[in-house]
């Protein structure tokens, strides 16, 4: 089979992180109030539920390295975007809240697998100055993801079985792109035990990499508040009508594809400056949303400056991951991801408490000023490492 070229990978990179990702994790705020409605589901238990895929995120990222380099990177491809089909049906199909948890749950596992093996493919089939434009747009692939779901809330605002049941579908044909496409790896397909890193890693990488994910435990926790309850507010405390939160998830994700000049941003203006601004974005976007939470241009905009934060900062964690980490590829991201999902467990239910408790409008704002504070903390963290620009993807020592 001729192999991928870097446009070739990057295109079928993001297709599978658009399902993965933008389909099976981050829509589900998106559907949530006309699942509460049918399914009877409360704020507090929305909350838990919406915790779901990143627990299930969580342990799928610490064993997907190990999975990728067991079964080969077109295996564990296969594997991330079909569990997203079967997770994405079974929330079609739930009878309750009990069966739509287990699909969540499900959903969450898909995602986790996804990220490691797409940048171990990426590492696999593009060239080492290329990496970080490619695994920046990739990653960005959430944002077509969440983009897609826009057309399909306006055609099915209160027939979210109807919708899952067509991105159960996309799904199946991204496992049959992964299983045509991806290379075939047969190094580790053996009985033989394989090795999660391939060479020695130093003191300072993983001091690098450590700051790293203690800065995306707090974004995840303020992320979280945004994906889960952010169209529940719109619609409950605004007044809108359901429909109108497509147009939300569609400058979500317009806005999120900024997210793949991520590279290009640690390049020019270094880490800390970087994370800095993206995380004072998405906070912004918080905030805009509750000052009129009736208003559907701030939603639109509050949701865009979302949508452009938070992209950016998951693009920032995956390539100055691998920045740091260059000879394991399939392994720099996970603790980083893996932190942000830590948070995000944690801030999906503690934001249901605190809408129940004190209403959406001190909540976003809680998680507003939090977001602002983290970005603070980042720019002492990382410029203690040294703010500078990133050297060129070129000179990025190879394994």
């Amino acid at each position: 089979m001729r192999p991928l070229s870097p446009l070739g990978m990057a295109a079928l990179g993001s297709g599978v992180i658009a399902i993965t990702y933008g389909l099976a994790r981050f829509v589900f705020g998106l559907f949530l109030p006309a699942m509460r409605d049918e399914l009877t589901i409360t704020a507090t238990m929305a909350g838990v539920i919406g915790a779901l895929p990143f627990l299930s995120f969580v342990f799928a990222i610490l064993v997907a390295p190990w999975v990728t380099r067991r079964f080969g990177v077109r295996r564990t491809g296969v594997a991330a975007a079909g569990l997203a089909g079967v997770g994405l049906m079974m929330i079609a199909q739930a009878p309750s809240s009990l069966m739509l948890a287990a699909g969540v749950l499900i959903c969450g596992i898909s995602t986790g697998l996804s990220s490691p093996v797409m940048a171990q493919a990426v590492y696999r089939v593009v060239p080492g100055e290329l990496r970080g434009r490619v695994n920046a747009t990739i990653n960005a692939g959430t944002s077509l993801g969440i983009a897609l779901a826009m057309p399909a809330v306006l055609l099915w605002a209160e027939a979210w079985r109807s919708a899952y049941t067509g991105f159960a579908a996309l799904a199946a044909i991204g496992a049959l792109a992964a299983l045509y496409y991806l290379p075939r790896d047969e190094r580790h397909t053996s009985l033989s035990r394989p090795r999660l890193l391939a060479a020695p890693v130093s003191r300072a990488q993983w001091l690098g990499i450590a700051r790293l994910s203690g800065l995306a435990v707090g974004v995840g926790v303020v992320s979280a508040a945004y994906w889960v309850f952010a169209p529940d507010t719109v619609v409950n405390a605004g007044g809108l009508a359901a429909s109108q939160t497509a147009w939300m998830w569609l400058a979500v994700g317009l806005g999120g594809l900024s997210g793949a000049s991520a590279g290009d941003l640690i390049t020019r203006c270094g880490p800390a400056t970087s994370h800095a601004i993206a995380l004072t974005v998405m906070s912004a976007g918080l905030a805009l949303l509750v000052i009129d939470p009736g208003h559907f241009g701030y939603a639109l905009a509050s949701a865009a400056l979302f949508g452009a934060g938070y992209m950016t900062l998951s693009g920032f964690y995956l390539v100055r991951s691998t920045q740091i980490m260059p000879e394991a590829p399939a392994f720099a991201p996970v603790l980083p991801l893996l932190a942000t999902s830590v948070g995000q467990i944690a801030g999906s239910p503690l934001a249901g408490w605190l809408v129940g408790a004190e209403g959406h409008v001190t909540t976003f704002m809680l998680f507003a000023m939090l977001g602002l504070a983290i970005a603070a903390l980042g720019v002492w963290l990382l410029r203690e490492v040294g703010d500078r620009p990133s050297a060129p993807m070129g000179m990025q020592p190879q394994a």
